[in-house]
């Protein structure tokens, strides 16, 4: 007879003895720890191709879709710069080197189209974050149909830019238009606003401003939401009143935020198109009689597709980029520094 502690030191049973299998071995079978052995050596291969290859596979379809729309585009805009080619005749390139991007330093056009297109982003990216944390302020109190209200805020963003710069068209109409008519109401002499410089550039900047407020005011909300609730409790302990916790303890921990949506409104800015394309009317891709409101996307637009200079236009294209990636850098060393201080 054996003892108990015998028992316990060798708990093999005769059938795992019999059986001659490796502890695990069923278990390493089924799971996908180990490929399945020695019965169908096809299976065995094909287990291994398929954990091999499956992430592969499950990610191939956005780099084919990022390679044909956007890679492939991207270097032959840039082979495009380079040369001479008109939209009439492709097949004609004329090496040129470096000669549209020295046409575009050289042009008035081109630094006129930057000027606006800074003026533009700075009258519509200032007023539409400032107003966005407003809104997302009110909206992060215990308010009677919040979702609604959040919704709400969504429509604009939700509503199409050519159904809305066709409103704000109407509402800034010479003649008939509501603006004018409120401004002939309190005595102002109407505006052209198509006309005029810094009129033109309000009109296009107020379009962006409607669409775009509430999005970032979504944006900004999710980030209050996040604060804790000690911060505002230690903050009224200390006798800090509403607006005092708003200033010390919400923007504060905005800072992250409002980086992100300060970036992503000046790229949306450096690639305005559809509102001053559609403000503008006939004359929409000049950006006004005297260019007053052509922005650098109208004027890659002019110079491609109106003018057919191709060359030209990869040329701006390719501008936009390194004014891009500028942004981009700037915003890195930002976060960096920001992070550092914290």
């Amino acid at each position: 007879m054996t003892s108990p502690k015998q028992a316990l030191a060798h708990p093999a049973s005769s059938v795992e003895a019999a059986s001659g299998s490796q502890p695990g071995a069923a278990r390493g079978a089924d799971g996908r720890g180990t490929p399945p052995e020695g019965k169908d050596p096809w299976r065995s291969r094909l287990y291994r191709w398929d954990m091999k290859a499956s992430p592969y596979v499950f990610i191939a379809p956005f780099f084919i879709i990022f390679g044909a729309f956007s890679l492939v585009p991207l270097l032959y805009t840039a082979w495009y710069s380079l040369h001479d080619v008109q939209l009439s005749s492709l097949h004609t390139q004329t090496w040129a080197g470096l000669d549209n991007y020295q046409n575009l330093l050289s042009s008035d056009f081109f630094w006129n189209a930057l000027k606006n297109t800074f003026t533009i982003g700075v009258i519509s990216t200032v007023p539409q974050l400032m107003a966005a944390i407003g809104l997302a302020h009110l909206l992060n109190y215990r308010l009677r149909g919040s979702t609604v209200w959040r919704v709400v805020m969504l429509t604009p963003y939700a509503t199409s830019v050519a159904a809305a710069t066709l409103v704000f068209t109407l509402l800034y109409s010479w003649d008939g238009g509501m603006i004018n008519w409120l401004l002939d109401f309190v005595g102002i002499d109407p505006i052209n606003w198509r006309e005029s410089d810094w009129g033109s550039q309000f009109a296009v900047s107020s379009i962006v401003v409607w669409r775009w407020t509430g999005y970032n005011a979504l944006i900004y909300l999710a980030a209050m939401q996040a604060i804790p609730a000690d911060l505002y409790e230690s903050a009224a302990i200390d006798g800090a009143n509403r607006w005092q916790q708003f200033i010390h303890v919400t923007v504060p921990q905005l800072r992250p935020t409002i980086l992100f949506t300060v970036v992503v409104s000046t790229i949306g800015a450096t690639q305005l198109f559809g509102e001053p394309l559609l403000f503008g009317g006939v004359s929409g891709s000049k950006g006004g009689s005297e260019h007053q409101y052509q922005t650098l996307g109208l004027y890659m637009y002019d110079q491609g597709w109106i003018i057919g200079n191709l060359g030209k236009a990869s040329a701006i294209a390719w501008s936009m980029f390194l004014i891009l990636l500028i942004i981009a850098a700037i915003n890195l060393l930002v976060t960096r520094r920001l992070r550092k201080s914290q």
